[in-house]
């Protein structure tokens, strides 16, 4: 359905309303499972209630890791396979996904060695202090299991003195330090992004639309509400697949099957503008355990620093806030790695939370909760005359593995067998990826003739985008453009090319998932107003819908993100 607009998916959806698979949620895991089967040949819609990417997916610690400490809660299966989904990832996104040297600062020697048994005997239920020789043993580990496909460096451990010759401002409590590798992405929500781009543009049976609800079902039918005109669109799908994250439960709810699959925890995290700490991390994530045992990190984002995070049960995903505490328990976290340094709420630039999709299961603390992924099916019954697969649990790092996996437990179900895998292809602008600098510099420069834009903007969008900088430079070249006077790095016709194929409905969708401007606090009021002008012109917004949409992204990003639009400077 490439090059269609929203208004004409949603028409063409009403008078085709038969579909093969109906996959709710416009997460990584909806989104990928959307990707899966449309390669494969299934005509697939996808429906997203808010943005894409706007819910437990977009509140991520922008980590693509192997998950380290749940080894000691005996996850081997899912470390493993999250390891090599890293390392697909680092080879086919390599834009967005990029190696990570991580830091542990460690205090003791031995603290920690039973931990483990302890837990598994149910003797242990909360955290304990992990020392040099149980890091040591799940370092090894970790490097073990992609010993077969090694993409990063093995670990290192550096004498106390090494380590504070580096870190001077290191607490010098330590012993020692460990640097292992995993992986970042600074944009998540422009991962999901290219990955329906791409579904849609290689399956013309493919469709995803955001701003679209599951509001109820009966018999063959599904009724989906739009959420932008309250108009509703009947579809029959043979098959329902809940990807709706945090939640799942709701969503069942609505189609009038009760589940109690979720156990949701939320997590918050802070965005520090702060050079001192900045330049105190050295290029490294700082990954170490608070005063209660919780694993808490921080690491460069830009020229920002991003710190978290936290686990707390929570009932309803609509009610995530985050709280005062939250912000106390993340600041007093750092100090207990750079002791000396002031870090305070005056830093705070930007902060997001989001629910974890964790199973729903009985634990002493949540950090035990399992961090895997499961299918959980409700078959056909109770008035529905489809199967609901629900897709609970997952980790960013392995939403292809999750996504292949539910594909094939759907495809008997169609009468049908997989037609090709998704291991080896690439995401969006990482297809054809100049990988070393020569032939970077060569690929920017033979886009320069091509559209005679300046090279220091070409390698910005490059930066951005990947090789996916080349349609965005193509279309800003074709007619006059004009800088942003207060949205540093960005012209009109970018924001104009985003808006007419990147599905913006709302203003935020640009700020907050097309871009990390709000994240990163490039945007200031001037900046709202300058952003909303564009994307009128490009979707045709009255007079009233623009200052609508400037009213309603300023509030949402000083109310639930805690941004001081005004004081935010270029």
């Amino acid at each position: 359905m490439e090059n269609m607009t929203r208004r004409e998916m949603l028409d063409n959806l009403r008078a085709n309303p038969d579909i093969t698979v109906l996959v709710i949620g416009g997460g990584i895991n909806g989104i990928g499972t959307f990707r899966d089967l449309a390669l494969q040949g299934v005509d697939v819609l996808l429906v997203e209630k808010g943005d894409f990417c706007s819910g437990a997916s977009a509140a991520s610690s922008h980590m693509m890791h192997g998950g380290l400490r749940y080894l000691e809660n005996g996850e081997f299966r899912l470390v493993r396979e999250a390891l090599h989904e890293r390392n697909r990832l680092l080879q086919n996104a390599p834009h967005y996904v990029h190696p990570l040297p991580t830091t542990i600062p460690i205090y003791h020697w031995l603290s920690g060695i039973f931990n483990a048994p302890m837990k598994f005997l149910g003797l242990l239920d909360r955290p304990g202090e992990r020392g040099a020789l149980v890091i040591k043993a799940g370092l090894t580990m970790y490097d073990l299991f992609t010993a077969d496909a090694r993409m990063t460096p093995t670990h290192r451990f550096f004498s106390r003195r090494a380590s504070l010759e580096k870190r001077p401002q290191l607490n010098d409590d330590i012993i020692c330090t460990a640097t292992y590798y995993d992986a970042w992405m600074p944009y998540p929500e422009r991962i999901c992004m290219e990955l329906i781009l791409d579904t849609e543009r290689d399956s013309q049976q493919a469709v995803a639309l955001n701003y679209v609800s599951a509001a109820d079902a009966e018999g063959d039918q599904v009724m989906l509400r739009d959420e932008v005109t309250g108009e509703v669109i009947e579809v029959r799908p043979k098959v329902v697949i809940n990807a709706a994250g945090p939640w799942i439960d709701f969503v069942n709810r609505a189609l009038g099957r009760e589940t109690k699959f979720i156990g949701g925890t939320k997590g918050a995290h802070l965005i520090l503008d702060h050079p001192e700490l900045l330049e105190a991390c050295a290029g490294h994530e700082m990954f170490f355990e608070n005063e209660d045992g919780r694993i808490t990190l921080f690491f460069p984002l830009q020229d920002r620093v991003l710190a978290g995070t936290t686990d707390i049960p929570i009932d309803n995903p609509d009610d995530a806030r985050t709280t005062d505490e939250e912000i106390d328990y993340i600041l007093n976290s750092i100090k207990l790695v750079f002791p000396d340094m002031d870090v305070n709420r005056s830093h705070i630039v930007f902060h997001f939370t989001g629910v974890r999709p964790l199973p729903s299961m009985e634990a002493s603390t949540t950090g035990q909760i399992s961090r895997d992924h499961k299918i959980e099916m409700v078959e056909p019954g109770g008035g529905l005359s489809f199967p609901i697969f629900s897709l609970v649990g997952g980790k960013w790092t392995s939403f292809r593995a999750f996504s292949e996996q539910t594909t094939d437990k759907v495809l008997p179900r169609l009468g049908r067998t997989r037609q090709r895998s998704t291991a080896e292809i690439p995401i969006g602008g990482g297809r054809d990826y100049p990988k070393i600098e020569v032939d970077r510099k060569a690929w920017i420069e033979d886009l320069q003739r091509e559209t005679e834009l300046e090279y220091d903007h070409l390698d910005a969008l490059f930066q951005r985008y990947g090789t996916y900088a080349r349609d965005v430079a193509t279309f800003m070249a074709a007619a006059n453009d004009t800088p942003l006077s207060n949205v540093t790095g960005y012209t009109r016709r970018e924001i104009i090319f985003l808006a007419q194929n990147e599905k913006i409905v709302h203003l935020d969708d640009l700020l907050l998932r097309r871009s990390l401007l709000a994240m990163l606090a490039n945007i200031n009021a001037d900046g709202l107003a300058e952003a909303a002008d564009a994307l009128a012109e490009a979707l045709g917004w009255s007079e009233a819908e623009k200052q609508a949409e400037i009213e309603r992204c300023a509030q949402l990003l000083t109310t639930k993100h805690g941004m001081t639009l005004e004081a935010v400077t270029q």
